[in-house]
């Protein structure tokens, strides 16, 4: 067996269980009353979206638990950092409700990229500014943290 089907199988498993998570959410939205209004293209290109800033997020989390190494250490740190990048984002209120000071930070928070450019994908609205925002945060997290959990894994094994 390769030494790296263990590190890309488990982001394979991962990429198809957000996919399939994605799915049925939608599915449930439809269910309650949610609309596409945008089409069917900007809808499966939100799909993609979040499933790609799903594998970026799994990405940090596979090297942060090879780094750490320890089990209580890697679920005490766990989401702990990606709690406020989505509360401090645009995924719940609006940035203009927040403090001035916490403003700036949720505007140019990757979090608050991908929202408002899924937003706009299932509901209409301006796309391209946030899209390319949104490629570039993601680009950046995959050639900063793909290296380091390969490195991670290499020195774990």
């Amino acid at each position: 067996m390769a030494r790296s089907a263990v590190l890309t199988g488990r982001m394979g498993a991962d990429t198809v269980r957000m996919l399939v998570t994605i799915l049925i959410i939608v599915g449930v939205g439809y269910l309650v009353g949610f609309r596409f209004l945008n089409g069917f293209g900007p809808a499966v290109a939100m799909v993609v979206l979040a499933t790609v800033f799903g594998i970026a997020i799994c990405t940090i989390a596979a090297f942060t638990g090879l780094a750490i190494g320890d089990e209580e250490s890697v679920q005490a740190f766990g989401l702990i950092w990606l709690f406020p990048l989505t509360f401090v984002s645009s995924a719940f209120v609006p940035i203009s409700t927040m403090p001035g000071w916490l403003q700036a930070f949720a505007s140019n928070n990757p979090v608050t990229y991908v929202i408002n450019t899924m937003r706009a994908l299932a509901l209409g609205g301006p796309i391209t500014a946030d899209l390319w925002k949104s490629i570039a945060w993601l680009a950046g997290i995959f050639i900063v943290f793909v290296p380091l959990a390969v490195r991670a894994y290499r020195r774990a094994g």
